[in-house]
């Protein structure tokens, strides 16, 4: 039996995924400049990637007879992440991405441990394959900032 901890876990993980949406949505339009352009490319394939996890997650929560969280149950979190006053400062949005991988990261280790606790192969292989991605994101935006920091 799924444990409420792999619940709350997995409820976590599908608002952090739909606010990474809306911020990375948000983040594609505002930015400016050239050298934005691959940024807001990169963030603008992510969106639909995030949008798939934020769909999968939900669904597992309806098979274990719970529900993922609606707007009014939302907390935002992602303080780092929210545009930036100057719509040039490219590096404070490829950094935002770095925390928000990060937490991303974090929350589907935890989740693996508490799948694996609770004898919950499915959400477990989930998690795992969720990770992967996200580790993946997290590479990406790493070269990203090595080569800001270099210019």
């Amino acid at each position: 039996m799924t444990s409420d901890r792999v619940i709350e876990l997995l409820r976590k993980a599908y608002g952090d995924e739909m606010e990474t949406v809306m911020n990375y949505q948000t983040n594609a339009i505002v930015l400016d400049g050239v050298r934005a352009e691959e940024i807001k490319e990169s963030l603008q394939q992510d969106i639909q990637e995030e949008l798939g996890h934020a769909e999968r997650i939900g669904q597992r929560l309806k098979q274990l007879d719970a529900r993922p969280p609606a707007s009014s149950e939302f907390t935002a979190r992602q303080d780092s992440l929210q545009p930036p006053e100057d719509s040039t400062d490219v590096l404070s949005v490829i950094r935002g991405v770095l925390d928000a991988e990060k937490d991303a990261i974090e929350t589907y280790r935890e989740l693996i441990d508490a799948a694996e606790e609770a004898d919950d192969p499915l959400t477990e292989d989930l998690a795992v394959e969720l990770l992967g991605d996200e580790e993946a994101h997290h590479t990406e935006f790493r070269g990203f900032e090595k080569e800001y920091r270099r210019d």
